[in-house]
C-alpha cells in the first residue's frame, strides 16, 4: 500500500492546487515547441520533483508515468566499480549522480553522454528530444558540474537537462547561465491546510482545523512531511481532536536525545556514546547535512543567547567539511566533539 503522500500525488499540472502563476508559466513552456535546459530550486517539501514529473507528462503523454528501475556499473579511472540506480521511461531518465560521491563526473560524462547521443526511440512523440533529469544538482563536484556544461552546449538538438536542486548557491554560474532558473517557493500554511483537507477528504477521515493548522505549522511549511506527520497520527490514533499530538519520526526523537546527551555531559566517554548513536542514524540513510542539521537546532535551542553564534558557526564550518569529505562520521563527531569543548569551556568561565 502507496503512502498517502506519494498515493494523492498531483499526476498534471492541471491537478496542482498552489502557485497558480508558476503552473501557468509551466504549462507555457511545456507547451513551447523548443523546452529550454531548467534549473528547478526551492526548499524540501515544496513539489519540485511533483512539477518535474508533471512537466513531463505534458510534454510526453502518460508514457512519461510508466517507468523502471535499474542499477548501472560505472568504472571509475583508477578501476573501481560504481553502480548507480536509474529511473527511467522510454522518454526520459532520472539520475542522482551525487551518490557517487567524488565520482559524480564519470555518471554525468559516461551515462548523460551515452543519453545524449542516441535520437528519441518513441517516433510517436512529439518532441525529438530526451530529457535527463538531475536530483540534487547542487550535491555535484565542480568537475562534475563543468562535464556538465559542455554536455549541456554540444548535444542540445537532441537532450534537454532539469537540474533539481534545494538552492543555487553551489550550482557554477556557467551550468545557471545555460538554464531557465524555475523557482519553487515553500508553499504557504493556507496551501498546506488546504492540501490535508484534500488528502483526508479523498481518504475519507476529518481533520480539525485546529489540528490541520498544526500540522502545517510543526512541518515548517515542508508539504512532503506534513503529510507524511498526518498519516501517522491517523495509524497511531483516529478520530483526532482540536489538540492532537504531533507525532516525529523516530530518526528526529534519535536525534534529539544525541542532542540532550551532549548537554547535560561532555566527557570522552560520552562522546564515544554518541558517535555509536551517529553510526546508528546514518546506517537508516538518514543524510548527514539532515542530521547535523537537526542536531545544532537543538543544541542552539539548550544553550544560552551569547553561545548560540558560535554554536551556528560551528555547524556551518563542519557542513562545508561535510560537503567535501568522504566519511559523514568524521565530520559529524568532530563537530559534536567542538561543540563539547566550546560548552564545557563556557560552563566553566561561567561559574
Amino acid at each position: 500500500m502507496a503512502l498517502w503522500v506519494e498515493k494523492h500525488r498531483p499526476a498534471s499540472l492541471d491537478k496542482l492546487t498552489f502557485h497558480g502563476d508558476l503552473t501557468e508559466h509551466l504549462k507555457q513552456l511545456s507547451s513551447s515547441g523548443d523546452l529550454p535546459h531548467l534549473l528547478v530550486y526551492g526548499p524540501t517539501g515544496a513539489g519540485k520533483r511533483t512539477r518535474i514529473a508533471a512537466i513531463l507528462r505534458e510534454i510526453y503523454g502518460p508514457g512519461a508515468e510508466k517507468l523502471k528501475v535499474s542499477q548501472r556499473m560505472f568504472e571509475t579511472p583508477s578501476r573501481r566499480k560504481l553502480e548507480i540506480n536509474l529511473i527511467s521511461s522510454n522518454y526520459h531518465i532520472e539520475v542522482n549522480p551525487s551518490d557517487a560521491g567524488i565520482y559524480d563526473r564519470v555518471v554525468i560524462q559516461d551515462l548523460i553522454k551515452e543519453i545524449a547521443q542516441t535520437q528519441q526511440v518513441a517516433t510517436s512523440s512529439a518532441r525529438k528530444f530526451k530529457v535527463v533529469v538531475v536530483h540534487e544538482a547542487d550535491a555535484l563536484t565542480r568537475d562534475a558540474q563543468h562535464a556538465l556544461r559542455r554536455t549541456m552546449e554540444k548535444y542540445m538538438g537532441n537532450m534537454r537537462v532539469i537540474l533539481c536542486s534545494t538552492s543555487t548557491g553551489k550550482i557554477i554560474s556557467p551550468v545557471q547561465s545555460r538554464c531557465l532558473l524555475v523557482r519553487v517557493a515553500a508553499p504557504s500554511i493556507d496551501d498546506v491546510v488546504g492540501v490535508i483537507n484534500s488528502v483526508a477528504k479523498k481518504e475519507g477521515i476529518t481533520v480539525p482545523g485546529p489540528f490541520a493548522q498544526q500540522l502545517a505549522v510543526g512541518s515548517k511549511r515542508n508539504l512532503h512531511r506534513a503529510l507524511l506527520m498526518l498519516e501517522a497520527a491517523y495509524v497511531k490514533e483516529y478520530p483526532f481532536s482540536d489538540s492532537h499530538d504531533i507525532p516525529l519520526p523516530e530518526w528526529e526523537l534519535f536525534i534529539k536525545d544525541i542532542s540532550r546527551s551532549a548537554l547535560k555531559s561532555q566527557t570522552p566517554a560520552q562522546l564515544m556514546a554518541i558517535r555509536k548513536q551517529l553510526y546508528e542514524v546514518l546506517t537508516h540513510c538518514i543524510p548527514p547535512t539532515t542530521i547535523l542539521k537537526t542536531i545544532s537546532t537543538h543544541l542552539v535551542d539548550g544553550v544560552s543567547e551569547d553561545l548560540k553564534p558560535e554554536i551556528v558557526h560551528q555547524a556551518a564550518f563542519y557542513e562545508h567539511h561535510l560537503q567535501s569529505g568522504q566519511k559523514a562520521i568524521v565530520h559529524l563527531e568532530a563537530f559534536m566533539a567542538k561543540f563539547m569543548s566550546v560548552y564545557k569551556r563556557h560552563q566553566m568561565a561561567s561559574v
